[in-house]
């Protein structure tokens, strides 16, 4: 109670200081606040007391600094797809340059041996598990931009989709690769030719086996584009 009998008849005028300065002028009272405190508790403030404050201007100066100009409209940075009021938006690419696109992406469905020694014998009862999932991987990419909302309807020039049994994990191994000339990445296209592709196997498998796992999807490599050639550390 004593504490809060000295805080109430200490800080009020701090606190109206507060509110009649401008930020060039906010260390200044800090400090002086500090002062204030520590003539009262005879020791100065914890640390927090002045970091709050101080993070919250910071806050308030990197939220306004964490837009960029993109074709002439604000986006939050490193984030093509939403506006500067956090809408959704389709990215206009009119102004780019066309390009070689390549884009290579890999998964794995984790089988277990039952349905693995099923698979690699082909006696599935709905057929071929890797040549049909082959296929539906390939229309699958051509599919990206009527599954993915703000994708762009694509041209491409290329797409490849390899499966491959792996029996020390008992799993089918997913590689999947989309080309493209033109203005925009074809990073989800060979995401998404694994993923039908991975999704595919286990539809075909799942009479079997409700523990199959589509596991590890992920991009490996792209070139082309503003941003140039990246490849995933090993």
């Amino acid at each position: 109670m004593f504490l809060q009998r000295v805080i109430s008849t200490t800080l009020p005028s701090s606190t109206r200081l507060f509110s009649s300065i401008g930020s060039h002028d906010l260390s200044k009272a800090i400090s002086e606040l500090n002062q204030e405190l520590e003539s009262v508790f005879g020791e100065p403030p914890p640390s927090g007391l002045s970091g709050s404050i101080d993070n919250q201007s910071m806050t308030t100066r990197n939220s306004k600094l964490n837009t960029v100009e993109m074709d002439g409209k604000e986006s939050f940075a490193g984030l093509t797809h939403i506006g500067s009021k956090g809408e959704a938006q389709m990215v206009d690419v009119s102004r780019k340059d066309i390009s070689k696109r390549v884009a290579i992406a890999r998964g794995k469905v984790i089988l277990g041996q039952k349905v693995f020694d099923l698979v690699s014998a082909n006696q599935m009862g709905k057929g071929d598990v890797v040549s049909v999932a082959r296929l539906a991987g390939i229309c699958g990419a051509k599919q990206t931009s009527n599954l993915i909302p703000l994708c762009h309807n694509i041209n491409l020039t290329h797409v490849r989709v390899d499966l491959a049994l792996n029996p020390r994990d008992f799993s089918v191994e997913i590689e999947g690769e989309a080309a493209s000339d033109g203005k925009t990445g074809v990073e989800m296209e060979a995401l998404t030719a694994v993923t039908v592709a991975g999704l595919t196997v286990y539809d075909m498998c799942k009479a079997a086996s409700k523990n199959i796992q589509i596991t590890d999807i992920r991009l490996e490599h792209k070139t082309g584009g503003k941003s140039g050639d990246w490849s995933r550390e090993k």
